[in-house]
């Protein structure tokens, strides 16, 4: 049995304080590496990384088992081109050593994001996580906020925003005369920060340029059509706010908000459509397999859209404040209807029953051709 133990480094601290590049395999060069990052960055806890993975060969081989201990480091701009690189370079360690299982050594959580690439291409029989211990005295402790201060992610997540509290408390309270108010303020503010970093919404913002340059050159409709959802849902939101203006003086807040949506939703759906509809035309094209995701999303759009639209035009003629749905009188030969005026609930019902109808229609649509493969045209030579 052929064992990898592979050593995972994120970060790209490998080839930018080494100047070697990876993947770096076999015992000898890697530790050659060890002495290389060691006295490039001695603090550097990667160090401690490659030699438990050098110290789990040597364990590994000692009990007449085949090993091969290598390195992989991320490269390029963001963290995707960072993964990416990864995946490049165990597809090369795979076809190089070819074997069995693999061992993955990681530093951090940041690197153990990396386990499923690892796993996608390979069995994983363990992850081994390095724990640096550090020594909990005064002098320590001094010197981890010393380390604290050097790093500039850290002064940007921590200070940058404690810096702003600080300057910006004073001035809100000098305003305001009202200390419940600043407090408010600030802690508002800091409930969005602690929400944008939770969430990881800066990790996305700044993958979105190299995304967004991925879509556009490699011709996918979807780019196109996000943007006609975006200005649909800017057209939509506009289309609200001018329809709760209209409503007269201390409206109830019930009121407002079923007006807003009422006129807002129909754009808010159109958008949702041109999305959907979008990321289907880029699976067709693509020539794979449909999936019943993107065939059932529009039409489960259209169905939310509908009871949406029917529960806050209900609430609005309840309160007189749009007139009922009259269907006139239709004569046709001797076939005469006479017309008449739909009450709240029956308006109601019809919107409801159109969404349950719309979306069994999904349902039975995308099932039928769920799994359906679209070819692509044979290229002219």
């Amino acid at each position: 049995m052929h064992t990898l133990v592979v050593c995972v480094d994120r970060s790209g601290d490998v080839p930018s304080k080494t100047g070697l590049q990876t993947p770096i395999v076999g015992w000898e060069a890697v530790q050659s590496l060890v002495i290389d990052l060691g006295i490039a960055d001695p603090e550097d806890a990667g160090v401690n990384c490659l030699l438990e993975a050098l110290r789990v060969t040597r364990d590994l081989r000692d009990g007449d088992e085949e090993a091969t201990v290598a390195v992989v480091s991320g490269g390029g701009e963001g963290a995707v081109g960072a993964d990416r690189a990864i995946a490049a370079q165990v597809d090369e360690l795979v076809e190089r050593v070819d074997p069995d299982s693999a061992i993955v050594v990681i530093e951090g959580v940041e690197d153990e994001r990396l386990v499923p690439i690892v796993e996608s291409r390979l069995q994983v029989d363990s992850v081994d996580r390095v724990v640096v211990r550090q020594a909990r005295d005064l002098e320590s402790t001094y010197y981890l906020l010393k380390q604290f201060l050097a790093d500039e992610e850290l002064r940007q997540t921590v200070l940058v925003p404690l810096g702003i509290v600080l300057l910006v408390f004073p001035a809100l309270l000098t305003l305001t005369k009202s200390l419940a108010l600043a407090v408010a303020s600030i802690t508002a503010v800091i409930g969005v920060f602690l929400l944008y970093k939770g969430l990881s919404i800066d990790d996305y913002l700044a993958d979105l340029p190299a995304e967004l340059q991925d879509a556009l050159y490699s011709g996918r409709v979807s780019i196109v059509t996000y943007v006609i959802a975006g200005g649909l849902a800017l057209v939509g939101l506009f289309a609200g706010a001018l329809t709760t203006s209209e409503l007269g003086t201390d409206p109830a807040a019930l009121l407002v908000t079923m007006a807003f949506t009422y006129a807002a939703i129909p754009w808010l759906a159109l958008g949702a459509l041109a999305a959907s509809a979008g990321r289907l035309l880029d699976e067709i094209i693509r020539g794979g397999r449909l999936r019943t995701s993107y065939l059932n999303l529009p039409f489960a759009v259209l169905a939310v859209g509908l009871v949406i639209r029917g529960f806050s035009g209900y609430f609005l003629e309840r309160a007189g404040t749009i007139t009922s749905v009259r269907i006139p009188a239709i004569e046709v030969g001797i076939i005469a209807i006479q017309g008449l005026a739909l009450t709240p609930e029956e308006r109601l019902g019809l919107f409801v029953v159109g969404g349950v109808v719309v979306s069994l229609v999904g349902i039975r649509v995308s099932t039928y051709l769920s799994g359906t493969e679209f070819e692509e045209p044979d290229q002219v030579a």
